[in-house]
């Protein structure tokens, strides 16, 4: 299974375009996904009394039992939800978790069903614990949006778990609650990553958890909080799977910083304020992004109502995006992420990433406008 892992793409243009700035070249970021805001002041503020008062040992491996309580309350008031802090596995960002998730839920050869497109690593972490991945392709003319009889005919006696991400990368869209209680009513485990949760713009984001508590919830500080070189995530999970979480933890992990722990503690008691800023900057980047774009000539078949992407119909200049998109980077300087980075699905798309400035965005099409006359 491990040489059927595929190389996350974005990390690629990310280091192709590293090293053209290396060589004074001057590049326009819009392919990662990372807030380009400093950590809220009360964050920073929290982490460095940590280290300069010793709060710098090993914590409980499971977490923090304050910040696991906070976490728990977050729920309680964003989505009035109940479970207890004894549900919550604190990792370093999210990726452990989805990780333990799986290996928590997975033996050889079981199946892991996954939207196409998708975010790029789910596939691959499936891979990881020799679990095969079932793909479910999502189309355009759709909005990419879920058909849930097309999830109900990938079903079979093998499938342990589906993975469901709202607000969503590559597009930034909301999975609507009769939706979701659809996929609840499946009786498989959901695998819901709401890492996303704390950007919307448009609408309302909903815990899987309001439907259901068959389900792991995959959340952190990278995204809402701008924590991302912190590493602090988090694992809810229902109570019969905590005990092998827990182990899982102490041998592949030991337990999550101490002092980003105690940053994440100052961000959901303090940092609102801050991330209400944040939000309003992101979502009049947004605007801004979302009719630039339609402006070049793209299409957009489901506008971003969350996240900072934005998955554009790419296909009028180019119907292969990856070659496409490093033709962007070497000719414009701009880098952005082809879309099959999100499975076959994406082929003729590419991603935009809003998480930068207003004045870099604007540089960015600009840009990328040159380019596209000389096609």
């Amino acid at each position: 299974m491990l040489e059927d892992i595929t190389p996350f793409i974005v990390m690629e243009v990310l280091e192709k375009a590293q090293e053209m700035e290396r060589n004074g070249i001057d590049i326009i970021h819009m392919e990662v996904g990372e807030p380009d805001f400093d950590v809220p002041p009360c964050v920073r503020d929290a982490v460095i009394n940590a280290v300069s008062t010793g709060k710098t040992h090993y914590t409980h491996s499971l977490g923090n039992p304050t910040l696991r309580s906070r976490i728990a309350s977050l729920y309680k008031k964003e989505y009035n939800v109940d479970f207890s802090p004894e549900n919550v596995v604190v990792t370093s960002g999210s990726s452990p978790a989805i990780l333990m998730a799986l290996r928590t839920l997975c033996d050889v050869g079981d199946e892991v069903l996954v939207f196409n497109p998708g975010y790029a690593c789910y596939a691959n972490f499936v891979r990881a614990v020799n679990a095969v991945p079932v793909i479910i392709d999502l189309n355009p003319q759709d909005g990419f949006r879920i058909d849930i009889e097309e999830v109900k005919k990938k079903i079979t006696p093998k499938t342990k778990a589906i993975f469901i991400n709202s607000p969503s990368n590559p597009f930034g869209a909301l999975i609507e609650p009769e939706v979701m209680k659809q996929i609840a009513d499946l009786s498989i485990t959901i695998i819901s990553d709401e890492i996303y949760h704390g950007l919307v713009y448009e609408g309302k984001a909903h815990s899987i958890l309001e439907f259901t508590d068959n389900a792991f919830v995959l959340n952190g500080f990278s995204k809402r909080f701008a924590m991302t070189g912190l590493r602090l995530g988090y694992l809810v999970a229902p109570a019969k799977y905590m005990r092998t979480l827990q182990i899982l933890q102490q041998n592949l992990f030991i337990c999550a910083p101490s002092d980003a722990q105690m940053g994440g503690i100052a961000a959901i008691e303090h940092a609102d304020v801050d991330v209400s800023r944040m939000c309003a900057i992101y979502n009049e980047r947004r605007k801004f992004i979302v009719e630039g774009l339609k402006r070049l000539g793209f299409k957009i078949w489901t506008e971003p109502v969350g996240a900072f992407y934005v998955f554009a119909d790419a296909r009028k200049f180019a119907a292969d995006t990856y070659k496409f998109a490093f033709e962007i980077l070497e000719n414009a300087h701009v880098g952005v992420t082809p879309g099959i980075d999100f499975g076959s699905q994406g082929q003729g798309f590419l991603r935009f990433s809003y998480a930068n400035s207003l004045e870099n965005i604007r540089e960015g099409l600009a840009r990328l406008e040159i380019y596209l006359k000389t096609l």
